[in-house]
């Protein structure tokens, strides 16, 4: 029988490249200061139960209307189920130059170059992903209180989506909506940008960004649409031209 003695082992294993294994056993570490940023201000989620189109048709539309970012979350596949879907997403998000995130699973987003992942408070920390990535991929991060939203950002996350702002379906398990002083109490409390999430509708959104948020996180407002195109491109002009009007009355005279 061939023993491989601790020494060879120990000696061996320092010449291979397991950042993972440094990451979890470096506990405390402070997050990486990165260049990468949030540059989006629609944050479409994935929710093909309330689409009335084809899956990837339908994201096609949205992207066709002009999506910048869009997250994968599907939490009912497996994990080969969810891989082959983001690998399809993955190629149309690069067609369109838009930014995908996949939720939660690290795993997933990294097998297909992902640009993000959008954490929950009960998955990997933040700073635990920077690690892994070497800083290299945006990390969305989910709160629904002021201090799960500070919390997020000592962590590491370079944004966040904070609601439910209004009452909706989607987000019955998270309680009754948080509302839009508690959305502006956020905004203002933390420095990376801050998405709102939850109800909201074409008429909402400016209010929504209005209260300090960079931008709106949507599902049902565009995947439940007849029309995903138009929905999306009505949407991106709104935010648009909100932040437009917010920009230019800042601006000195």
């Amino acid at each position: 029988m061939f023993l491989i003695s601790a020494d060879f082992f120990s000696r061996h294993l320092s010449l291979l490249s397991f950042p993972f294994l440094k990451t979890y056993s470096l506990c405390g570490l402070k997050p990486l200061i990165r260049e990468i940023k949030a540059d989006f201000s629609l944050y479409l989620i994935t929710d093909r139960s309330r689409m009335k189109a084809p899956f990837y048709k339908g994201i096609e539309d949205a992207l066709k209307g002009g999506l910048q970012a869009l997250q994968l979350r599907e939490k009912d596949l497996s994990v080969r189920q969810l891989y082959a879907t983001a690998c399809r997403l993955r190629e149309l998000t690069s067609r369109y130059g838009a930014r995908l995130f996949v939720n939660d699973r690290l795993d997933v987003a990294l097998s297909v170059e992902a640009d993000g992942v959008h954490l929950a408070g009960t998955s990997i920390p933040p700073r635990a992903v920077q690690r892994v990535t070497g800083g290299k991929m945006l990390i969305g991060v989910s709160a629904h209180t002021l201090e799960e939203a500070i919390e997020a950002e000592r962590e590491g996350a370079d944004f966040l989506t904070f609601g439910p702002v209004y009452k909706t379906p989607s987000k019955k398990k998270y309680g009754p909506p948080v509302g839009i002083e508690k959305l502006k109490e956020v905004a203002e409390k933390v420095s990376i940008p801050v998405f709102g999430v939850g109800g909201i509708k074409i008429e909402k959104v400016s209010e929504v960004l209005k209260s300090g948020a960079q931008g709106v996180a949507l599902i049902s407002a565009i995947l439940s649409s007849d029309n995903i195109e138009e929905e999306t491109s009505k949407f991106i002009t709104s935010v648009e031209g909100v932040l437009r009007k917010d920009s230019s009355s800042c601006s000195l005279p």
